[in-house]
Protein backbone atom coordinates (compact mmCIF):
# COMPACT_ATOMS: atom_id res chain seq x y z
CA UNK A 1 0.00 0.00 0.00
CA UNK A 2 1.47 3.36 -1.04
CA UNK A 3 0.02 6.52 0.45
CA UNK A 4 0.69 9.58 -1.65
CA UNK A 5 0.10 13.12 -0.51
CA UNK A 6 1.03 15.96 -2.84
CA UNK A 7 1.25 19.42 -1.30
CA UNK A 8 3.60 22.21 -2.30
CA UNK A 9 5.41 19.94 -4.78
CA UNK A 10 6.21 17.25 -2.21
CA UNK A 11 4.99 13.69 -2.68
CA UNK A 12 5.06 11.54 0.47
CA UNK A 13 5.29 7.81 -0.21
CA UNK A 14 6.62 4.61 1.30
CA UNK A 15 10.38 4.27 0.97
CA UNK A 16 11.88 1.86 -1.56
CA UNK A 17 15.28 0.19 -1.49
CA UNK A 18 16.21 2.33 -4.52
CA UNK A 19 16.02 5.33 -2.15
CA UNK A 20 18.90 3.95 -0.04
CA UNK A 21 21.61 6.37 -1.27
CA UNK A 22 19.47 9.40 -0.41
CA UNK A 23 18.37 7.88 2.91
CA UNK A 24 22.00 7.25 3.87
CA UNK A 25 22.98 10.82 3.00
CA UNK A 26 20.08 12.20 5.06
CA UNK A 27 20.98 9.93 7.99
CA UNK A 28 24.43 11.49 7.95
CA UNK A 29 22.88 14.97 8.12
CA UNK A 30 20.93 13.80 11.18
CA UNK A 31 24.22 12.78 12.79
CA UNK A 32 24.08 9.04 12.08
CA UNK A 33 26.45 8.35 9.16
CA UNK A 34 25.81 5.12 7.32
CA UNK A 35 26.00 3.53 3.88
CA UNK A 36 23.30 2.70 1.33
CA UNK A 37 24.06 -1.00 1.87
CA UNK A 38 23.42 -0.64 5.63
CA UNK A 39 20.22 1.34 4.97
CA UNK A 40 18.90 -1.53 2.83
CA UNK A 41 19.67 -4.01 5.64
CA UNK A 42 17.86 -1.79 8.13
CA UNK A 43 14.87 -1.36 5.83
CA UNK A 44 14.53 -5.12 5.47
CA UNK A 45 14.54 -5.50 9.27
CA UNK A 46 11.58 -3.14 9.72
CA UNK A 47 9.17 -6.03 10.09
CA UNK A 48 6.35 -6.64 10.46
CA UNK A 49 5.03 -3.89 8.21
CA UNK A 50 1.99 -3.64 10.48
CA UNK A 51 4.33 -2.24 13.16
CA UNK A 52 6.69 -0.07 11.08
CA UNK A 53 6.46 2.44 8.26
CA UNK A 54 9.22 4.35 6.51
CA UNK A 55 8.09 7.33 4.46
CA UNK A 56 10.06 9.60 2.15
CA UNK A 57 9.38 13.12 0.95
CA UNK A 58 10.04 13.22 -2.77
CA UNK A 59 10.30 16.76 -4.13
CA UNK A 60 9.85 17.65 -7.76
CA UNK A 61 13.28 18.44 -9.11
CA UNK A 62 15.16 17.72 -5.87
CA UNK A 63 14.35 14.01 -5.42
CA UNK A 64 14.16 12.46 -1.96
CA UNK A 65 14.56 15.33 0.52
CA UNK A 66 13.47 13.67 3.75
CA UNK A 67 12.39 10.54 5.57
CA UNK A 68 10.36 9.57 8.62
CA UNK A 69 10.24 6.23 10.46
CA UNK A 70 7.22 5.51 12.66
CA UNK A 71 6.42 2.37 14.63
CA UNK A 72 3.77 0.98 16.93
CA UNK A 73 5.05 0.55 20.47
CA UNK A 74 3.31 -1.60 23.09
CA UNK A 75 4.30 -0.57 26.60
CA UNK A 76 3.26 -1.80 30.01
CA UNK A 77 3.17 1.66 31.52
CA UNK A 78 1.10 3.49 28.89
CA UNK A 79 -0.33 0.88 26.54
CA UNK A 80 -0.12 1.26 22.77
CA UNK A 81 1.26 4.36 21.13
CA UNK A 82 3.11 5.36 18.01
CA UNK A 83 6.74 6.41 18.18
CA UNK A 84 8.31 8.71 15.63
CA UNK A 85 11.75 7.11 15.61
CA UNK A 86 13.35 9.50 13.17
CA UNK A 87 12.52 12.42 10.90
CA UNK A 88 15.00 14.32 8.77
CA UNK A 89 14.68 16.84 5.97
CA UNK A 90 17.67 17.84 3.86
CA UNK A 91 19.46 20.97 5.05
CA UNK A 92 18.60 22.90 1.89
CA UNK A 93 14.94 21.89 1.99
CA UNK A 94 13.96 22.72 5.58
CA UNK A 95 11.02 25.02 6.37
CA UNK A 96 9.43 24.34 2.98
CA UNK A 97 6.76 21.87 4.13
CA UNK A 98 8.37 18.45 3.64
CA UNK A 99 8.74 17.80 7.38
CA UNK A 100 5.11 18.65 8.06
CA UNK A 101 4.01 16.35 5.19
CA UNK A 102 6.15 13.50 6.56
CA UNK A 103 4.78 13.99 10.07
CA UNK A 104 1.23 14.07 8.74
CA UNK A 105 1.79 10.77 6.90
CA UNK A 106 3.26 9.18 10.04
CA UNK A 107 0.32 10.37 12.15
CA UNK A 108 -2.22 9.09 9.60
CA UNK A 109 -0.47 5.71 9.56
CA UNK A 110 -0.47 5.59 13.38
CA UNK A 111 -4.20 6.36 13.55
CA UNK A 112 -4.95 3.59 11.04
CA UNK A 113 -2.94 1.21 13.26
CA UNK A 114 -4.97 1.98 16.38
CA UNK A 115 -2.54 4.31 18.13
CA UNK A 116 -4.21 6.94 20.32
CA UNK A 117 -1.03 9.05 20.58
CA UNK A 118 2.38 9.65 19.06
CA UNK A 119 5.62 10.19 20.97
CA UNK A 120 8.72 11.92 19.64
CA UNK A 121 12.16 12.05 21.22
CA UNK A 122 14.46 14.84 20.16
CA UNK A 123 18.01 15.57 21.29
CA UNK A 124 18.17 18.55 23.65
CA UNK A 125 20.48 20.38 21.23
CA UNK A 126 17.92 20.31 18.36
CA UNK A 127 16.08 23.50 19.30
CA UNK A 128 14.83 24.11 15.76
CA UNK A 129 13.28 20.62 15.73
CA UNK A 130 11.64 21.28 19.11
CA UNK A 131 9.96 24.40 17.72
CA UNK A 132 8.82 22.42 14.66
CA UNK A 133 7.13 19.76 16.80
CA UNK A 134 5.47 22.38 18.98
CA UNK A 135 4.08 24.10 15.85
CA UNK A 136 2.67 20.71 14.84
CA UNK A 137 0.76 20.42 18.13
CA UNK A 138 3.21 18.36 20.18
CA UNK A 139 3.87 19.32 23.79
CA UNK A 140 7.05 18.88 25.77
CA UNK A 141 6.01 16.70 28.70
CA UNK A 142 9.20 15.08 29.95
CA UNK A 143 12.98 15.44 30.02
CA UNK A 144 15.12 12.38 30.59
CA UNK A 145 18.58 10.95 30.15
CA UNK A 146 19.32 8.18 27.68
CA UNK A 147 21.62 5.29 28.54
CA UNK A 148 23.27 2.73 26.26
CA UNK A 149 25.35 -0.38 26.76
CA UNK A 150 27.19 -2.28 24.06
CA UNK A 151 26.23 -5.96 23.98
Amino acid sequence: MTKKTEKQGVNVRRARTSDAPQLAELSGQLGYPTTPREIIKRMRRLKPVAQNALFVADSRGAGVVGWAHVSVTHLMEVGTRAELNGLIVSEGQRSLGAGARLLEAAEDWARRHGCPSMSVRSNVIRERAHKFYERQGYEHYKTQKAFRKAL
